[in-house]
């Protein structure tokens, strides 16, 4: 009987001990649970915005311009992580790195860029460029096409892939004379396109690759 008392007092002893490090552990639980849900936090707006990107993360070939919008992650800093608009004057403004000139640069060149800046303050980063809004390769075409005005590009875009675009002539259209009013180097030119000879494959007409601020006239 007195050995069966002994077990029992040392039974007793065992719990009594073991019940801090439980309670620690359950008043603990909600912390780490908490850490966990905010470590994940980035990477699931990360995969939103990839999902509804408009343009390919890490693009090499879309230039980055004034009034785009850029989602910018850093794995495991989310101090770093943040939605930036590019500025008129071209910049952004990223923590520690400060300001910074995107403008002129694809995505995959604003993430090396990046990544050099930010190993100076963060050991092997990690980062991700993703326009997220697309707003600053624009044309403006005026004249006989079913719809006229801004047309924001995506893409590298020719003058017959704007046609289709703006859902292409009206009757009227004089396709032999399409100018393209474009400034370079501070100076106005005025490129000329044949439609008609471009489509029949007429040597020496060749399609024209648009840039950003062209103007495309289509007259009667």
């Amino acid at each position: 009987m007195r050995s069966i008392q002994i077990a029992g007092l040392f039974v007793l002893a065992f719990y009594l001990m073991a019940m801090p490090a439980f309670v620690s552990a359950q008043q603990a639980s909600p912390g780490a649970d908490k850490a966990e849900k905010k470590a994940t936090a980035p990477k699931a707006e990360l995969q939103s915005k990839q999902s509804t990107a408009q343009v390919a993360a890490d693009s090499g070939t879309y230039v980055i311009g004034p009034e785009d919008v850029l989602y910018i992650y850093v794995w495991k800093e989310e101090n770093l992580s943040r939605t930036v608009p590019v500025r008129m004057d071209g910049m952004i403004s990223i923590p520690l790195v400060d300001d910074i000139k995107a403008a002129g640069l694809t995505p995959l060149q604003l993430k090396e860029l990046l990544l050099a800046k930010l190993r100076e303050y963060v050991d092997t980063p990690d980062v991700t460029v993703i326009v997220t809004e697309a707003n600053s390769y624009k044309v403006y075409v005026q004249g006989e096409v079913r719809n006229p005005g801004v047309v924001i590009l995506r893409t590298e875009t020719s003058i017959l892939q704007l046609i289709v675009k703006v859902g292409g002539f009206t009757d009227w259209a004089d396709k032999k004379k399409i100018t393209v009013i474009r400034k370079e180097g501070g100076k106005e030119i005025r490129i000329r396109a044949n439609y008609k000879k471009i489509i029949d494959g007429d040597e020496g007409a060749q399609d024209i690759i648009l840039k950003s601020g062209d103007i495309v006239i289509i007259p009667n």
